[in-house]
């Protein structure tokens, strides 16, 4: 009966929470529940601790305690319209019904009351009528400068009365009336009040918080916002047109041709770069991105949002999508606004009647307004960026032509490496000769590089790869070309894999062993291949009567070999917790990759990625042998039978590999003797 009843109210809570009209009444819901132990009409606020900015809560900001990245406490409180009682749990009365004035000052908006009374609209909120009074709070007033509070209160009965009418519409509105991008005519000359109702649980008016809200009155209904707001009457355009500060982006609109959308209809958000903002870029670059009318429109839709943002709708990161296409993340710190979790902005919620500007102090500048060589002046490819730079690849790197350049990480890079003739040449070809996307590629797709040579492309189940190197992150696509960020310096393929063989002196006996069996045109054919090459090392471990004799007998030696071979390219980077491949005689070869290091059943590969114009060669430091079979229950329950003529067939193909496996650890134990 217990689980029965707890059953019953988790769904009573779901379904009060997911059916809420709003986001703000689902908000408020949740603080209710938060504060039901504590009484009826108790909702739970979150308070930023060493401010007065109280919140409704939320799940997330619930468990997380924090508003803004800033601390919170929580406190519980009456629910809008009740009020607590003498000797009683919680907020059992609702408040007394009244008309608007004398509201006012039970709901924390006393001084709006006072200065209605100043300015006679005491009769009007006192008599017949169905109002909305957006009522600024106490410390709302409190806020504002003196130079401005002293204009209004010095002319009570044109400008203070003017101002509070603005703070008025001539009906009644609820909460779940307050639909976001609605406007409402108030009673101030007809001009709108701008309404947004926020995903979050956030609505503002004219970029005001509504702190309290359905405070009903016999005459209309009060809302209590968090600051004093100021009619709007002009765009977002005429703001840029007539603020010297923003005289540079004025022009550059202007040459970006954006005008006239910034003019018409609409519910933007402009993040203003300011005359000093634009100074701060270094002139060439400044110069080169008003000079080109498409970087500079990127440039441009970047600092505008599809969506009206004000500042007090900010809680905490979120990204939101520019008219360029990306996003940026608009966040908050305490008091500031943040973009990109920078506090860049100067001055905020500079109304229009079409959208809201912040003033930032910093350019923000997309990659699709980028050069190459921009693109790579980054904090994880800075080496790779001065080598590029060292070895006079500057101007491809920051012209016109369509270009993808592969990019190594920092860690990729031996410590004081330098430009040599050598290295000029293998930069040239982590240039590929077109503009491309990773989402593009494809696997055994050949790319061209500068240097002339053609690279290949692997497509693995979690990585994509160009020869040797994978792609670390995400592309960056520039005005004319695109940068992938690799893990690896690319080695190109150098001849074919017994080209890569005999080149190195750590395979002398494995080129002996080929040539012996009979493998090396195998070793020169297209392949692919991947082949696990033992090293001198691997084959010495042999004793060296075993040794002869494996070296003596050609057919053994081919399926030994064959054993270290697949007909496909796998390079390390393509190597995950549970590989397999098919090795050209055998059941399997078990990959796995542990600490940096690749290990092909259990034996470490030595040196991955020895890349041949047929295969790839991984070097490996002992003979590799199949791994004993894994008994699972179905095998342990099989019939008796049947396990012995899978052991037969087993044993008669695994001969080989016993007797290296014997000579193996016959020779360890020698050693250790």
């Amino acid at each position: 009966m217990q689980h029965l009843t707890l059953l019953t109210l988790a769904l009573t809570l779901i379904a009060t929470i997911c059916f809420a009209k709003s986001p703000y009444q689902s908000v408020l819901q949740h603080s209710r529940i938060r504060g039901r132990q504590h009484g009826p009409n108790v909702c739970a606020m979150q308070k930023i601790q060493g401010t007065d900015k109280k919140y409704f809560t939320n799940c997330k900001q619930w468990y997380h305690r924090k508003i803004c990245g800033k601390p919170t406490v929580i406190s519980y409180e009456c629910c809008p319209g009740y009020e607590k009682l003498p000797g009683e749990k919680g907020c059992p009365a609702a408040l007394p019904l009244v008309n608007i004035y004398n509201t006012l000052g039970m709901v924390g908006a006393a001084t709006t009351k006072m200065y209605s009374e100043r300015a006679q609209l005491r009769e009007e909120i006192e008599g017949p009528g169905s109002f909305t009074f957006f009522a600024p709070s106490n410390e709302a007033w409190a806020a504002l400068p003196n130079e401005i509070l002293d204009a209004l209160v010095s002319n009570v009965n044109i400008e203070l009365l003017n101002a509070l009418h603005y703070h008025m519409v001539n009906r009644r509105l609820t909460s779940e009336d307050l639909k976001h991008g609605s406007a409402f005519p108030s009673m101030y000359q007809d001009f709108n009040l701008h309404i947004h109702h926020y995903p979050n649980g956030i609505v503002t008016v004219n970029c005001a918080r509504l702190v309290k809200t359905d405070q009903h009155a016999t005459n209309g209904i009060v809302h209590v916002v968090d600051r004093v707001i100021t009619a709007v009457t002009n765009d977002v355009h005429t703001f840029i047109d007539t603020d010297d500060d923003l005289e540079t982006l004025r022009t550059a609109v202007a040459a970006a041709g954006l005008t006239q959308m910034l003019e018409s209809d609409g519910h933007y958000t402009v993040f203003a770069p300011t005359n000093e903002a634009f100074n701060k870029i270094p002139p060439e670059m400044l110069n080169r991105i008003l000079g080109d009318p498409v970087a500079l429109k990127d440039l441009l839709n970047y600092h505008i949002l599809k969506n009206m943002q004000c500042a007090e709708s900010i809680t905490s990161g979120t990204p939101l999508e520019t008219l360029q296409g990306t996003v940026l993340e608009v966040g908050c710190d305490g008091a500031d606004m943040t973009l990109n979790g920078k506090a860049i902005i100067q001055k905020k919620d500079q109304l229009g009647t079409n959208g809201v500007i912040h003033y930032i102090n910093e350019l923000l500048i997309p990659d699709s307004a980028k050069t190459l060589l921009e693109l790579a002046q980054g904090s994880v490819v800075t080496t790779a960026t001065k080598l590029f730079v060292d070895a006079g690849l500057s101007s491809r790197l920051s012209g016109s032509e369509a270009l993808t350049i592969l990019t190594p990480q920092n860690e990729a890079f031996k410590e004081g490496v330098s430009v040599t003739g050598e290295l000029k040449k293998l930069l040239k070809n982590h240039i590929l000769k077109e503009q491309l996307s990773s989402r593009s590629l494809y696997h055994g797709q050949e790319l061209e590089t500068l240097g002339g040579i053609k690279l290949r492309v692997f497509v693995y189940r979690n990585s994509l790869c160009i020869e040797n190197s994978c792609i670390a992150a995400h592309d960056k696509t520039g005005r004319f070309g695109s940068m992938f960020t690799v893990d690896k310096v690319l080695t190109p393929p150098m001849g074919t894999i017994m080209d890569v063989l005999k080149a190195d002196n750590r395979f002398s006996l494995l080129v002996g062993a080929i040539q012996t069996a009979g493998m090396t045109e195998l070793m020169n054919q297209a392949g692919p291949h991947t082949v696990f090459a033992p090293t001198n090392d691997a084959f010495s471990a042999l004793p060296k009567a075993d040794l002869n004799k494996l070296m003596g007998n050609p057919q053994e030696l081919a399926s030994l070999l064959k054993y270290h071979m697949a007909k496909e390219i796998l390079v390390s980077g393509g190597v995950g917790s549970h590989t397999r491949l098919k090795p050209l005689q055998g059941e399997k070869l078990e990959l796995n990759m542990k600490n940096q290091t690749v290990y092909v059943n259990k034996v470490p590969v030595v040196e991955a990625d020895l890349m041949a114009t047929n295969g790839v060669v991984h070097a490996v430091g002992a003979i590799i042998t199949p791994l004993p079979p894994k008994v699972d229950r179905e095998q342990a329950d099989a019939p008796i039978s049947s396990m012995r003529t899978d052991s037969r067939i087993a044993v008669k193909n695994d001969d080989l590999f016993q007797k290296v496996r014997k000579s193996l650890s016959s020779r360890t134990m020698t050693r250790v003797q």
